[in-house]
C-alpha cells in the first residue's frame, strides 16, 4: 500500500501560469528532467509576485530567498506539452511563506507533479530575517486556505 497522499487536483490552486516546454527540458529518457520542475516553480512564484504587486520585487528592501524546495512526481510530462503551473500558499508566517505548486498538463485535472517552495524574507543588505513586506503579504493571503501564523 502506498504512503503517498491523493494526487492534487486543479481546483486546489487559486492561481495558474501557463508554461511552454522547450526541447531542452527533456532528458535522455524522453520526459522533462526533474531539475526543470524547479525552474517552473521559481518562475511561477516570482512572476506572480512581480505581476500581482506591480513592483519589481528585487528592488524592495526585503527580499525572499529560497530556503527549501521539494517535488513529488505523479506522472510523466514531455516536450512539446504545454503546461499550467498552479500556485497556492500553504503557510504564511511572520518572515516566511510556504508555497504549494502543481504542474499540470494543459487542461488536465490531476497534477503530474507537486512542489514545495519556501521563501524566507531577509533584509536585502544584511541578509537577516525580517517580516514579510505588507505589499507581499497582501497578495499572498488570498492564495491560501490556512490560518495565518503569528
Amino acid at each position: 500500500m502506498s504512503t503517498r497522499s491523493a494526487i492534487p487536483q486543479r481546483n486546489e490552486f487559486p492561481y495558474f501560469r501557463p508554461m511552454i516546454t522547450r526541447w531542452l527540458d527533456n532528458d535522455a529518457y524522453g520526459h522533462i528532467n526533474n531539475v526543470v520542475y524547479y525552474e517552473y516553480f521559481d518562475t511561477t512564484v516570482n512572476a506572480f509576485l512581480i505581476e500581482a504587486t506591480g513592483t519589481d520585487t528585487r528592488s524592495l528592501g526585503q527580499i525572499g530567498i529560497v530556503a527549501e524546495t521539494g517535488c513529488v512526481f505523479h506522472s510523466s510530462l514531455s516536450f512539446p506539452q504545454p503546461l499550467d503551473i498552479g500556485l497556492a500558499v500553504e503557510r504564511l508566517g511572520r518572515s516566511s511563506v510556504t508555497y504549494r505548486l502543481g504542474v499540470f498538463a494543459q487542461g488536465a485535472q490531476s497534477a503530474a507533479a507537486t512542489g514545495k517552495f519556501v521563501h524566507v524574507y531577509v533584509d536585502a543588505l544584511t541578509r537577516r530575517p525580517v517580516e514579510i513586506p505588507a505589499l507581499i503579504r497582501a497578495i499572498l493571503e488570498p492564495l491560501g486556505r490556512f490560518s495565518v501564523a503569528t
